[in-house]
């Protein structure tokens, strides 16, 4: 089992940037593969980034694409979540996850979840 903890969420203004972290402790966080979702306010929570646990290969919704990199140092048990050019409609509670699924793009593919941290973008 793994603990996940997200910190760097705040208020920004549109444009702005936001870096993301998620601590991780128990097993070796280098075992399992990393991902970042987000929920916002009456919508159902949804896929924005993952990272593999092998050769560190990313995905992205599209959404986000060329905006956010997903990075991971397995030395430091930490995950992080870069984010640029924010809009307001990247305002919610983003969330970081782990699992074994490499690639995953849905909730039931991650086993461990972080109490989320608040981002919104103001305009």
């Amino acid at each position: 089992q793994v603990q996940l903890v997200e910190s760097g969420g705040g208020l920004v203004q549109a444009g702005g940037s936001l870096r993301l972290s998620c601590a991780a402790s128990g097993r070796t966080f280098g075992n399992y593969a990393m991902g970042w979702f987000r929920q916002a306010p009456g919508k159902e929570r949804e896929f924005v980034a993952a990272i593999s646990w092998s050769d560190g290969s990313t995905k992205y919704a599209d959404s986000v694409k060329g905006r956010f990199t997903i990075s991971r140092d397995n030395a430091k048990n930490t995950g992080y979540l870069q984010m640029s050019s924010l809009k307001p409609e990247d305002t919610a509670v983003y969330y970081c996850a782990a699992g074994f699924t490499i690639l995953g793009a849905r909730s039931y593919d991650y086993d461990y979840w972080g109490q989320g941290t608040q981002v919104t973008v103001s305009s």
